[in-house]
């Protein structure tokens, strides 16, 4: 089935929503849009995010904008995460960090660790009409890691690796990178790999590094031959430009 009744929504049981995920996207993409369209705040948000990645559906960034608005006014946290995201990367709409900030700090204020971490960077780099204030962005991190956040994590080994705020503390740091690399944070995969191989335990270091550019932006992975090559050690993602 490739559409869905008010009545299929209503009646569409946890298991059958569960076989609904696993199936063609396509037909997922239909149900989650039904369910959109009954109100379903949740349904809007997913539906949100699948029409911003393209997923089971035509890729529309504008028409995505338009669904997390609509869970953002009802309150969905993620949603009002995703239009400051939207906003702040010009994802359907003109970029605009004023405006994003905004979204960021809302999301942020209500208890969202990515609401957290996305102001802490506007914070961290003076964005978004946010006054740069290192102390208040690290209190961020810091909140959305107690969360369990794992970028964040990461974040606060940078912190604790270059002594900004806090007293510096090379285990510390250590420590942050291992656990957002074990949590799939590809920035805390390369740092883990980077600092392994400052200690000399270059076969340690490289399943971390190997798996980095699997889900590492372009932008990164030039900053991470870049940080390599400062550092000493060859660089190892050149075709970063050609992903």
């Amino acid at each position: 089935m490739s559409t869905f009744t008010a009545a299929d929504v209503a009646a569409t049981t946890p298991e059958q929503l569960t076989a609904l995920r696993a199936g063609p996207p396509a037909v997922y993409a239909a149900w989650v849009r039904a369910a959109a369209d009954l109100g379903l705040v949740e349904a809007q948000a997913i539906y949100g995010q699948m029409l911003l990645d393209g997923a089971g559906v035509e890729r529309d960034p504008a028409e995505a904008l338009s669904w997390f608005k609509r869970a953002a006014h009802a309150d969905h946290l993620m949603a009002i995460n995703m239009v400051g995201r939207c906003y702040e990367n010009g994802w359907g709409v003109p970029r605009d960090d004023v405006v994003a900030a905004y979204w960021f700090r809302l999301a942020a204020d209500r208890g969202l660790d990515w609401g957290m971490y996305n102001y802490a960077h506007m914070h961290r780099q003076g964005r978004g009409g946010v006054p740069q204030d290192q102390a208040a962005a690290l209190a961020l991190y810091r909140k959305a890691a107690e969360l369990g956040h794992v970028k964040s994590i990461g974040m606060l080994g940078r912190y604790y690796e270059a002594g900004t705020v806090v007293e510096r503390d090379p285990d510390q740091a250590f420590d942050c990178y291992r656990r957002a690399a074990e949590g799939g944070d590809f920035r805390g995969m390369f740092h883990l790999g980077r600092l392994l191989l400052a200690r000399d335990r270059a076969e340690d270091a490289e399943p971390w590094l190997t798996r980095v550019p699997e889900t590492a932006t372009p932008a990164f992975l030039r900053e991470a031959d870049a940080m390599l090559r400062a550092e000493g050690f060859a660089p190892r993602y050149g075709t970063a430009e050609a992903r």
